[in-house]
């Protein structure tokens, strides 16, 4: 399955995964990337459903970001080896 996923979102990984520079990751980076990408996907989700109601799009624009910064950090971490995580924190 996990190889399946990895093909799927290939363009994601393949961004973050590049590179020969040594990298440094702990094993704590990739736990708080999955907790912060959570956070941000419960942030995108609340304010999508604390709008619904309002007729101007203009709430689209943060659950499109928190969205968008939350599929990226929940792939990268469950997904992503320790350099795509190490590139994430910018750790190198």
């Amino acid at each position: 399955m996990k190889k399946i996923l990895r093909s799927l979102f290939s363009p994601i990984l393949n961004f973050f995964e590049k590179g020969d520079e040594p990298y440094a990751c702990k094993p704590l980076n990739r736990k708080i990337l999955i907790f912060m990408s959570t956070l941000f996907l419960s942030l995108a989700i609340l304010v999508a459903y604390l709008s619904r109601d309002n007729s101007d799009s203009g709430y689209l624009l943060p659950v499109i970001v928190f969205a968008t910064m939350a599929i990226i950090g929940l792939v990268v971490g469950l997904l992503g080896n320790d350099r795509a995580v190490a590139k994430i924190w910018g750790s190198r």
